[in-house]
């Protein structure tokens, strides 16, 4: 392969896809039909070696170890690929990032922020507001003992936001959709705590907001990502690193909400 030597240390994109298909031709690789992700529609990285096309790879930065290199792929390209493709954040814009210390708000904060956006988070303690605090947010809001919309109306002069980053859920879904000021766009990549939600549509069409899914995201986008970090403009969020032979407890670890940012598994 062009440009790549014997030993180059390297960063995997973490979507797989045909390559030859109109979406792949056309840049959108994450619409292909063939797309898959690795660990979840085929085999992962739970393991210690893997064969990997090159097509995938780009080179690591020297400045960031493998571990802390494995903490930013995925989340930071869905992030980047809600934010930058589906929303198109503008410089000043205020942007609600919910579950501000997971993998993908962490790096949500930090390109909303790049990009020059206002950044409120949510988080479920005082550490985990302080954490969003160090990766750049403006504003706070402990979703177990505030009101969400009314905090946000506070910090937005009653306007509300005009991006609300959304991964959650059915849970947050209503603070969502009245969090959202006029023109405002939610963009929602999950549904963590359950996929069925609703929406009073008098007020979605009055208020001419939108809604947008996103998966992923397509390999211009992930090559940029990966000049950021090169140029240390974004930064891996590591938090924990496990043995794999204590695989079930760094899952239990996820499933109790107790990271800030993201796991790694190491062999042992």
């Amino acid at each position: 392969m062009d440009g790549w030597e014997a030993g180059d240390e390297i960063l995997i994109e973490p979507g797989t896809y045909c390559g030859k298909c109109h979406y792949c031709q056309t840049g959108r690789e994450n619409y292909c039909d063939y797309f898959g992700i690795f660990g979840e529609t085929e085999d992962g990285m739970q393991r210690e070696f893997v064969s990997i096309e090159p097509k995938y790879l780009e080179k690591k930065p020297e400045h960031i170890s493998f571990v802390e290199a494995a903490a930013f792929p995925l989340v930071f390209l869905t992030s980047y690929r809600m934010l930058i493709r589906r929303a198109q954040i503008k410089e000043g814009e205020k942007v609600l990032v919910l579950g501000a210390t997971s993998g993908v708000g962490s790096a949500a904060i930090q390109i909303a922020k790049l990009f020059g956006c206002e950044v409120i988070a949510t988080g479920g303690s005082k550490e985990k507001l302080e954490f969003a605090r160090s990766l750049g947010a403006d504003f706070f809001i402990n979703h177990y003992s505030n009101d969400i919309v009314k905090q946000i109306r506070k910090f937005t002069d009653g306007q509300g936001v005009d991006v609300v980053f959304e991964h959650v859920g059915s849970a947050t879904w209503e603070n969502s959709i009245k969090s959202l000021a006029k023109g405002g766009r939610l963009v929602t990549c999950g549904a963590t705590t359950g996929a069925n939600v609703n929406i009073d549509l008098r007020h979605f069409f009055i208020k001419q907001q939108t809604l947008l899914g996103s998966t992923m995201g397509d390999t211009k986008g992930f090559k940029e990502l990966v000049k950021y970090l090169h140029e240390k403009k974004l930064n891996h969020i590591l938090d924990k690193v496990f043995p794999m032979s204590q695989v079930v407890e760094a899952h239990q670890y996820l499933e109790d909400r107790q990271q800030f940012g993201k796991i790694v598994l190491v062999p042992d």
